[in-house]
């Protein structure tokens, strides 16, 4: 067992006893190629919560300060993640992302940037257009669906992978793109918040 799956089983059996999770639509997560994995972001506890679900490996962009901590910062190179500077262009995070992309693999990002405190999901940053067009991969949208509550649900929806090659064909923006996404997220979180 490599120490992402070791990761993932270690994150799996500390979580479940304290959150009920329900995991929609994992099956329609491509198999293989490249795959942007787009969620919105309402808790610390999304990155692993997303990983442990997604039936693929995920290399999760983290945000740098996560790296300098004395535990954190040398298990999440080991488990897929990789540094990104929040509020600049970070030309070697994105070099990396998209080589990742480009090699049939799978990125997770959450397009607003930071959490959410209100649970409302906000206009996503146009980096999530950019890998998307960019990357040579096509979009899976998430919506995680709280609140984190001891032994309450936690629904974790998957929804329809957003094909990439059209926006492509005729050059679609970044913001564009990025707008679709989250309109997507947007639509998974109407659908299933409804009902907790």
């Amino acid at each position: 067992m490599n120490l992402y799956a070791f990761g993932k089983a270690l994150v799996k059996t500390a979580l479940t006893p304290l959150y009920r999770f329900e995991v929609i639509g994992a099956e329609k997560f491509p198999k293989e190629g490249g795959i942007l994995l787009c969620s919105n972001h309402i808790h610390a506890l999304d990155p692993p919560v997303v990983g442990m679900t997604a039936p693929r490996t995920v290399h999760f962009m983290a945000k740098e300060e996560l790296f300098k901590l004395p535990v954190l910062g040398g298990i999440l190179p080991k488990v897929n993640a990789f540094p990104v500077k929040r509020g600049m262009s970070d030309r070697e995070a994105m070099r990396t992302a998209l080589k990742v992309l480009k090699s049939g693999e799978v990125v997770g990002l959450f397009p607003e940037g930071t959490r959410s405190t209100d649970g409302v999901l906000k206009k996503g940053l146009s980096g999530a257009g950019f890998f998307a067009l960019r990357g040579e991969a096509d979009v899976m949208p998430c919506a995680i669906i709280g609140p984190y509550k001891m032994f309450r649900k936690v629904k974790v929806v998957y929804g329809d992978p957003i094909q990439m090659a059209p926006f492509r064909e005729r050059k679609a923006s970044a913001d564009e793109v990025t707008e679709v996404i989250m309109a997507s997220i947007q639509d998974i979180l109407n659908e299933y918040s409804k009902n907790k």
